[in-house]
């Protein structure tokens, strides 16, 4: 008994010792300075590729936040600018409706005139409107309107009704 009681305690000493040997080895590493930087280095390194992943989904993790502010500022600017289209289209048919109606009541106007007073009037009106008034008046009245007039200003104004006529038909 003595003897196992024996080899224990050398068995215990000799861990103690290579215990206390490897700690100590441990902390002298730990304390004396790398001789190379490449030890540093590679710490550093392997550091960096630790929290690169990290990194990288905190950078994408933002940018998504920026584009989803973007987003929503650009969906507040499409809705801003739909608003204002749809105004827009509702003026512009009311324009439109109003210019019919006046210009329905100008060609009644100019059909009821005598053709040389008409033709006087039409002189005095721009190409393109004196052009759009006869365009709408019927064609035997239109005719003797443009009979009453000057030669040029009728020559004029039927280049005018003519080149119309072409841009509405494409053929």
């Amino acid at each position: 008994m003595i003897r196992l009681g024996l080899s224990m305690m050398v068995v215990a000493a000799g861990f103690a010792s290579s215990t206390f040997a490897s700690s100590a080895t441990e902390q002298l590493d730990l304390a004396t300075p790398p001789a190379k930087a490449t030890g540093t280095e590679s710490e550093i390194q392997r550091f960096c590729s630790n929290i690169a992943d990290a990194a990288r989904d905190r950078r994408y993790q933002i940018q998504a936040q920026e584009l989803a502010t973007l987003q929503a500022d650009i969906d507040k600017r499409l809705e801003a600018l739909e608003a204002k289209r749809r105004e827009y289209e509702e003026w512009l048919k009311r324009r439109d409706d109003f210019l019919n109606k006046a210009e329905d009541g100008v060609v009644e106007i100019y059909s009821k005139m005598r053709p040389d007073a008409a033709a006087e009037r039409m002189a005095e009106l721009s190409p393109e409107l004196a052009a759009g008034i006869l365009m709408k008046l019927e064609a035997r009245k239109a005719s003797v309107i443009l009979n009453e007039m000057e030669r040029k200003t009728a020559a004029a104004l039927t280049a005018v009704m003519a080149s119309a006529a072409r841009k509405e038909d494409p053929t």
